[in-house]
């Protein structure tokens, strides 16, 4: 029976923070540029003022026509002043946005910025867990959401509740205390309730996010592994896995959207009864003879200009409240340290020889399962040292630990007397080179990809470095050349096209230290030979380390190591590794054996078919 039930809340993992201190770690990414922010602030002031004075205005202006015997030159000098201050409001207001332009991009920027270079920086482990397509819609969220929270935070809560404050002030001084009592009282009243109430479906809006979340990850996995999907004949199950979790998408949408109504409707009745009380008490008023129809029409212009507002406030505070909620895990990322980090007094790697040296070395993912036990080995500056075994045996972890994406559990590695856990990761991955098992291309030009080796290399040292990886005849072949998109992950190239890439990249960085994992794994036995040439060229004088399942490939090795569930079993040269009759010597009769297989079935098949 298939399993479709929800993955575990991500919630911790992301290192969800509280949702002041979101809101408090954005504060230095706008306040770097306070000289505009107070620029914002003062312009918005203005505006404010502008707005409480126009009611004011129109209540002069309707006394002054009902007096006809009158001058008409105050009341048009009114209505110009009505209209200059109106004009003023929405011209403080359009300056104020673009004098904050560039405060709001550059903070959402810098944010962003930050977090990708926080997960840069994140040990492989962290990276080897995560779910990308989840991580991906953090980010976005949590990018959307800065920008809105800026913008509202800043120029709409804020200035509105300074302006019920100038209203319920003028109300106070003008009018019956009653005036500015109703006003306050249904502010307070409203505040609590929309607080009370969207506090409560936070709830909600986080089991909708993660519910959503999972879903986008869920189809972002399926879709970068469209491949293994067609092998199984598998679509109909990734689309029930994937229809399950729109399912609970749904459900924690509706709910959330219920209770949105519910919020909605509470408002609505708030201000309806607060309206209704100050229009009560106004009209008496005038019934009475103790305010003017002026009055009269000036409470009912400050009643739209801040109830209308007031209910937008209340829209506001929840989506700022749901943006907080959003931003959670995108701050959240940045406050997970990375698993390796630089030593406090880590220097730069200075390499004068490039003699490495493993001490003794003891490293396990998981603490219950070891992968290394007291490796002990030395590649002498200018030599190569290939270390061979079955699958599973530890041997691609000896070139992670050599680029400290792990911390050692014991022991040490030393790169010219230096351990590598003291000096700076910049430093000691910019001695070393790399051409792994499995080469992943950007969905980018081949030239993008062939340059990544060393970004300010030249053009002519780019073409150079895919002449030397024997790339450049086959670009000759491609209608747009070295301007070829290789695809996502590079799918439009072979394995073999791939780790030619690699060995090019390798090439351009041309730094003292080499590993090759597994190098030639992906190349047929032609190319294979050539590369194998190359690759013997550009490691001469270099330190190399070479991880093979071919044995073939590493007969020239100044030495073998022969790994074994984690421990070296034999060591030597090939002749003499030969020569010892042991683990080494069957490995070597077994790889003769199935390429002679190899050849005697490709023999057959090409007679066969003559």
């Amino acid at each position: 029976m298939r399993d479709f039930s929800p993955p575990p809340s991500t919630a911790a993992a992301a290192g969800a923070l509280p949702q002041w201190r979101a809101a408090l770690k954005l504060f230095p990414y706008v306040w770097q540029y306070k000289g505009r922010v107070v620029g914002a602030m003062l312009l918005l002031i203005c505006a404010k003022l502008a707005n409480v004075a126009v009611p004011l205005v129109l209540k002069d202006i309707v006394d002054g026509l009902q007096h006809p015997d009158l001058s008409l030159t105050l009341p048009l000098l009114l209505v110009l002043l009505y209209g200059l201050l109106r004009f003023g409001n929405t011209a403080f207001t359009e300056l104020r946005d673009a004098l904050f332009a560039r405060v709001l991009q550059r903070a959402m920027r810098g944010v962003i910025h930050d977090v990708f270079r926080h997960l840069h920086a994140q040990s492989l482990r962290y990276h080897l867990e995560r779910r990308t397509g989840g991580l991906a819609s953090d980010i976005e969220r949590g990018a959307r959401s800065i920008r809105f929270l800026i913008n509202f935070s800043l120029f709409n809560i804020g200035p509105t509740l300074l302006e019920i404050l100038m209203v319920a002030g003028v109300l106070f001084a003008k009018y019956d205390p009653w005036f500015g009592g109703i006003t306050l009282i249904t502010l307070a009243v409203y505040i609590g309730f929309t607080v009370a109430i969207t506090n409560w479906r936070l709830q909600h809006r986080r089991a909708m996010n993660e519910t959503d979340t999972a879903a986008n990850a869920r189809a972002v996995d399926s879709l970068l592994n469209y491949e293994t999907v067609k092998y199984f004949n598998n679509e109909d199950y990734e689309a029930e896995r994937l229809k399950a979790d729109l399912s609970r998408a749904e459900e924690a949408a509706v709910r959330s959207e219920i209770s949105l109504a519910l919020l909605n409707g509470g408002q609505a009745a708030i201000i309806a009864l607060g309206v209704t009380a100050m229009m009560a008490l106004a009209t008496q008023g005038v019934v009475d003879k103790r305010m003017t129809l002026g009055d009269l029409v000036l409470v009912n212009a400050y009643l739209l200009q801040l109830f209308i507002p007031l209910n937008f406030l209340g829209t506001v505070y929840r989506e700022i409240r749901n943006a907080l909620t959003d931003m959670e895990k995108l701050f959240g990322l940045l406050q997970r340290p990375p698993d390796v980090r630089d030593a406090p007094n880590a220097m730069p790697l200075r390499v004068e020889r490039g003699e490495v040296v493993f001490d003794g070395v003891g490293f396990a993912y998981d603490p219950r399962r070891p992968i290394l036990r007291d490796v002990s080995f030395t590649i002498p500056a200018g030599r190569k040292v290939a270390v061979v075994g079955a699958s599973g045996a530890g041997k691609s972890t000896l070139s992670r630990l050599l680029f400290r994406f792990y911390d050692l559990s014991a022991g040490s590695i030393r790169i010219d007397g230096q351990d590598i856990a003291r000096v700076t990761q910049k430093s000691l991955r910019t001695a070393i080179g790399m051409v792994p098992q499995d080469t992943v291309l950007f969905n980018d030009s081949l030239y993008h990809n062939l340059a990544y080796g060393d970004p300010d290399a030249s053009r002519e040292a780019v073409l150079e470095a895919a002449r030397a990886a024997h790339l450049d005849r086959f670009i000759e072949t491609l209608p747009d050349g070295y301007d070829t998109v290789v695809g996502e992950r590079g799918l439009k190239l072979s394995g073999g096209e791939k780790q030619r890439v690699a060995i090019a990249r390798a090439i351009l960085k041309n730094p003292p230290i080499l590993v090759f994992d597994e190098a030639t794994s992906s190349l047929d036995s032609g190319t294979e030979q050539a590369i194998q040439a190359e690759l013997r060229r550009i490691s001469e004088d270099r330190t190399t380390l070479v991880i093979a399942h071919r044995l073939s490939t590493v007969v020239d090795a100044d030495e073998i190591l022969v790994m074994d569930a984690g421990r070296i079993v034999e060591r030597g040269r090939h002749d003499a590794l030969l020569a010892l009759d042991g683990r080494y010597a069957a490995m070597w009769r077994l790889q003769l054996r199935e390429e002679k297989t190899t050849t005697e079935e490709s023999i057959a098949a090409q007679a066969n078919s003559r």
